[in-house]
């Protein structure tokens, strides 16, 4: 943190390459993670406040998303830091057999709607 100034930290994860950093609103975004540091006004180190979407498996869902390819992405973007930032977390995943046309049409759904 920095005396008197804001800074964050914004991360998503994602099926399809992106340039921007996704919500959970987004097509193929899969989670979401955002850490702030409010110290605009203070002389101290400000007060940290985190969010995390999508962290762990739902129960009760047969799935969050479908990954058809072999990639998933992920984007990092920090806000008035001073060195650069990472990000990291953990996929579960369940690998599943298909045949050839379900898994033709779950690749080109994936990559149209990027």
């Amino acid at each position: 943190a920095i005396s008197g100034i804001n800074t964050s930290i914004k991360g998503s994860l994602s099926t399809t390459s992106r340039t921007t950093i996704g919500t959970l609103s987004d097509n193929n975004v899969v989670g979401v993670v955002r850490h702030d540091i409010e110290a605009a006004g203070f002389v101290d180190s400000g007060v940290p406040f985190s969010a995390m979407f999508g962290e762990s498996p739902a129960v009760g869902m047969d799935f969050l998303a479908i990954i058809a390819t072999n990639n998933f992405f992920c984007q990092v973007q920090g806000t008035g830091n001073l060195n650069g930032k990472t990000v990291r977390g953990k996929l579960y995943g369940y690998r599943a057999v298909a045949d050839a046309n379900t898994f033709a049409a779950l690749t080109q759904s994936e990559l149209l709607s990027a």
